[in-house]
């Protein structure tokens, strides 16, 4: 058996843009190709903080770090990681 050729499509020729066809170009400025100086350090504060929360509200067996409030304590500790977790989106 031959091996069938494929048939070689029609090359299409390209179309130069005209001065007629104007479009409005609305200038914006570019998105900073570096994060601050201060993102890293928060965000990493951030993910910390809510670790320490929570292992701080474990190993006292819920009576810290904020005493009385029970495990509302929880809900602040993911909190924080949140937050860092909101902050390592915009990081670059």
């Amino acid at each position: 058996m031959l091996p069938c050729a494929m048939p070689k499509s029609k090359l299409r020729k390209k179309v130069k843009e005209t001065a007629s066809h104007t479009e409005q170009v609305v200038s914006h400025t570019p998105a900073p190709l570096e994060s601050p100086g201060w993102l890293a350090p928060v965000m990493v504060a951030a993910f910390l903080a809510g670790l320490i929360w929570i292992v701080i509200f474990y190993v006292t067996q819920t009576a810290y770090p904020v005493p009385h409030i029970g495990a509302w304590n929880m809900l602040i500790g993911f909190g924080f990681i949140a937050v860092g977790f909101s902050l390592a989106t915009k990081w670059r």
